[in-house]
């Protein structure tokens, strides 16, 4: 498993056939609106006595920080793991995300865009993101849909 390389960004297959423009243009509105604190674009792999020198300083695109959030009292599921409250989550990799037919922990999303609104409740780091997710025309919002359909 450790060899397997990591899923490539592929616009073929995406509903509708949308352009590498409006992939393009949902990457630039993902970052602006703020998924990227979170759902960050890529991560380098460190040097490690436990890794071989192949995948030291490999840049990844997991789309992720792999660090906890609190993600309020929508995300809530009462499960306390660790030092992890009932709200908090490790940010998902977004990698592979265009192949899913449900989203978050608990796969209680169908379609994206429920799954970007459940990030938002009382309590949750990301309302302001949500927020600004929600101002963006039906056309940015649908070419960030895109670019997530094409990871």
């Amino acid at each position: 498993m450790r060899f397997l390389d990591q899923p490539k960004q592929d616009q073929n297959g995406i509903l509708g056939n949308p352009s590498l423009t409006s992939i393009s243009n949902g990457n630039a509105n993902f970052v602006s609106v703020g998924c990227a604190f979170c759902h960050t674009p890529s991560l380098t792999t460190s040097s490690s006595d436990f890794a071989p020198a192949a995948l030291q300083g490999v840049q990844a695109k997991p789309f992720s920080d792999l660090l906890l959030h609190h993600m309020g009292e929508k995300l809530n599921d009462g499960i306390t793991q660790g030092q992890a409250g009932p709200d908090q989550f490790r940010t998902a990799p977004l990698w592979g995300v265009g192949q899913r037919i449900f989203f978050l922990h608990d796969e209680r999303c169908a379609d994206l865009v429920c799954a970007i609104e459940a990030h938002k409740s009382d309590g949750s780091e990301a309302n302001q993101v949500i927020g600004n997710f929600n101002k963006l025309t039906t056309q940015k919002q649908q070419d960030l849909l895109n670019f997530l359909r094409s990871l």
